[in-house]
């Protein structure tokens, strides 16, 4: 069956190499939304194809929301390990030695030191309470705020502030969706509105608690992080929820409010990885002074 890509002229040069690799026809369109989705209806009218839209359906969304599943489930076994407890999957007396041989057994490599957990932690299951996700098109941010309806879990969507690339937080705080964007953040991932059923989820029923931006250098900074210490290869757009748990104040004043002394847990959403070693050259190269 032929797959036709729709996107823009200006995508990473590796994701336009591997969804060439993976045997799809590639064409390319303008950077805006408004200028692929013409591409997308030329596209059809010439091939009779089916559109499977990136983000703006509810099958889509509902099979990138189990990220979110996916996510709290990991973060409750580690956060119980790291209580001395075990892994939800597991029963205590599966594992009746404690140090590094049940660690190692568990799936830890060095020893559970179990570190103190804050009597008001401790008392409740533990969990995380808040989740920093990328916010582009917003079937990934709605998703993941679905799969925590009813948890107790806060979703906070991220974004780029650079030219008016934060669309989904303006138009959370002034309650009308933006419906066209045009920004050339390094985050490139994240140039989209939000679609109309991510933004029913986000907005209409206020599944996501709010929205935070930071700039390019706070961006790139994260990213930094990112490669020296995590290792990971990641793209900027996912460096977007790292960047705002690190630099941006009105969060973490919120979280030192709200969180008090214990402070929260949160879980941060790294997804994407297209990004050329040319790009990420650029990117890190020292400013030039003016």
């Amino acid at each position: 069956m032929p797959a036709h890509i729709v996107m823009p002229s200006i995508s990473a040069k590796p994701k336009i190499a591997a969804t060439k690799g993976y045997g799809a026809n590639v064409v390319f369109s303008g950077s805006t939304s408004v200028e692929r989705e013409a591409v997308v209806e030329k596209v059809i009218a010439q091939t009779g194809a089916r559109l499977v839209p990136p983000y703006d359906h509810p099958d889509i969304v509902l099979g990138q929301g189990t990220l979110g599943l996916e996510l709290q489930e990991d973060a409750r076994d580690i956060i119980a390990v790291a209580g001395g407890g075990f892994p939800s999957s597991l029963s205590p007396s599966s594992f009746p030695r404690r140090g590094e041989s049940a660690a190692a057994e568990i799936g830890f490599r060095a020893e559970i030191t179990n570190p103190k957990i804050p009597e008001s932690k401790a008392t409740r299951r533990p969990g995380l309470d808040a989740i920093l996700a990328p916010c582009g098109g917003g079937g990934m941010l709605s998703g993941v705020a679905l799969s925590c309806e009813g948890t107790g879990i806060r979703v906070f969507g991220c974004e780029p502030s650079f030219e008016g690339a934060d669309d989904a937080k303006r138009g959370y705080e002034s309650g009308t969706r933006v419906e066209a964007v045009s920004t050339l953040t390094i985050a490139d991932g994240l140039r989209t509105p939000v679609g109309l059923v991510p933004w029913d989820i986000i907005y209409t029923r206020r599944l996501v608690s709010g929205f935070y931006s930071v700039s390019e250098e706070e961006i790139v900074s994260a990213l930094r992080l990112i490669y020296e210490r995590f290792k990971m290869v990641v793209e900027p757009s996912s460096a977007v929820p790292l960047a705002v748990a690190l630099y941006n104040e009105e969060f973490r004043e919120m979280v030192e409010r709200e969180g008090g002394e214990d402070g929260w847990d949160v879980g941060v959403v790294l997804s994407g990885g297209n990004v050329s070693l040319e790009a990420l050259g650029k990117l890190f190269a020292p400013k030039e002074e003016e």
